[in-house]
């Protein structure tokens, strides 16, 4: 359906004559069809004037609930071109409750996963086309289906590196990514480093295992090639576990430089790179140009992962291995005792996205930026004694808070308050980095302030209230 007629849109809108204001009424009922899926995106509305005369109004009346639909997102118009119906980016909708409280009915503070774009309801539109002619197979593919590792593929050489469709795996996101590496590289008792702090999981995937954790200081200034090296040398690391690209939680970003020596320092010690890329398409500065660090590898000893979560949704399980076609075949083979193939639709939905990478890029970074500048001003203006720098890019502050302060007791205040924290402990071996708080600015900007207003409340006055309800909550 390209269009629609006054008629049709007559037919299906549910307005009482007797709603005031009338147009607000209309407005309401058109952005519920365009939500519930019975008007379809990017479908032209009829003129104002065909409509008014059809539902027996005044044009103003229309221009009205048009007006107001294209304020909200729901309407594009262009001139010439008419107006066509739209979903708004989730980031600017301020009543939008999936940004702002979870299940437990907390600002959800502790996630730094950000809203759909808007262009996934385009993709799995056209993703949904496709999935007629694969129900025609058995829908296993445990290497994944091959037009998508084609487009992961493309997209690694596009990068700088060289890759084959047959070096890449699809895994059911980038965790399911990091289990499967793990389990096949790393022996019980074996060493892996991980940067302190980092991916709390990294660090649960490695104690599943029986691996040794060996930490190794990053800061927001970066890493330190010597204590890297320093660290894979002493304790015969099999594996090192690095996120090179805006590393969560300090949103670090290695130069080429480190990267080469990182690299090297790998191949000395015999230290297989497992490399996080999870966040590395969200540069909201200007940066250098940077090689991925498979760029730097000369034997086959750096293993990427990546993942559809941060650029696109975190709904989309989809994740990605690159590495050697022999280990991407060994890893499928080990995969059948875990889940056996991702699923075939969501597969279909990111090979679609991998077609509008820039545009998804362009809109990351426009809501971003401005929710990464509302954060760190809240936080100036409410807690001016806590520290912190801007990174480059991702979707975290590493945030020290003053002295004497325990973020685990922070954490547990905020609760009271409405606010789900994640302290620092969570992203270091045990009683380290209580003196950090992470802090992600993927929520809207009125979202962000209203966060920081109520940990400004619970830091002054503690506990209060009934006791919120105690969940498991992950934290990503």
């Amino acid at each position: 359906m390209r269009y629609l007629s006054a008629t049709q849109v007559a037919r299906l809108v549910d307005v009482p004559r007797g709603a005031r204001p009338y147009y607000r009424a209309l407005a309401g009922s058109v952005r519920a069809l365009i939500m519930d899926g019975q008007i379809p995106v990017r479908v032209r509305m009829p003129a104002e004037r065909h409509l008014a005369e059809t539902l027996d109004v005044s044009r103003t009346t229309v221009t009205s609930a048009y007006d107001l639909l294209r304020e909200q997102g729901y309407l594009d118009s262009r001139q010439g071109a008419g107006s066509w119906t739209a979903l708004p980016d989730p980031a600017e909708l301020a009543d939008n409750p999936w940004l702002s409280t979870g299940d437990d009915g907390l600002l959800q503070m502790h996630c730094a996963a950000p809203p759909a774009p808007s262009l996934l309801h385009e993709a799995m539109t056209e993703a949904a086309q496709d999935v007629a002619r694969h129900g025609m197979g058995n829908g296993y593919h445990p290497m994944g289906l091959p037009q998508l590792r084609e487009r992961v593929a493309a997209h690694y050489t596009e990068r700088g590196v060289a890759t084959r469709p047959e070096q890449i795996l699809i895994t059911t996101g980038s965790q399911h990514a990091l289990q499967l590496v793990t389990g096949v590289l790393l022996g019980r008792g074996e060493a892996m480093i991980v940067e302190s702090p980092t991916y709390t999981h990294a660090m649960d995937v490695a104690r599943q295992h029986g691996g040794r954790i060996v930490p190794v200081g990053v800061s927001h200034e970066g890493w330190r090639p010597d204590l890297v090296a320093g660290a894979m040398r002493q304790s015969a690391a099999r594996l090192a576990y690095l996120m090179p690209d805006f590393q969560n939680p300090t949103g670090a970003f290695m130069d080429e430089a480190t990267r080469a020596a990182v690299a090297g320092a790998a191949r000395r010690a015999g230290t297989t790179l497992l490399i996080d890329e999870t966040w590395a398409e969200l540069a909201l500065d200007d940066l250098p140009r940077t090689a991925p660090m498979a760029a730097f590898d000369t034997d086959s000893r750096v293993v990427t992962i990546g993942s559809a979560s941060k650029l696109w949704w975190g709904g989309l399980r989809i994740g990605w291995i690159r590495t050697t076609a022999a280990l991407a075949r060994r890893l499928a083979q080990h995969r059948a005792a875990i889940d056996i193939a991702s699923p075939v639709l969501e597969q279909l939905v990111v090979a679609r996205l991998f077609d509008r990478l820039e545009a998804t890029r362009a809109e990351r970074r426009r809501t971003l930026r401005v929710s990464r500048q509302a954060l760190a001003g809240a936080l100036r203006e409410r807690l001016p004694g806590w520290a912190f720098s801007l990174p480059p890019g991702g979707g975290t502050l590493w945030i020290r808070l003053e002295p004497g302060e325990s973020s685990t007791a922070l954490a547990e205040a905020a609760a009271y308050h409405g606010v789900r924290l994640a302290p620092g402990p969570w992203f270091g071996l045990e009683g380290t980095l209580e003196s950090y708080l992470r802090l992600p600015y993927t929520q809207p900007p009125q979202v962000l302030a209203d966060a920081v207003e109520r940990i400004a409340r619970a830091r002054e006055r503690g506990p209060v209230g009934p006791r919120p309800a105690d969940t498991l909550i992950p934290t990503v």
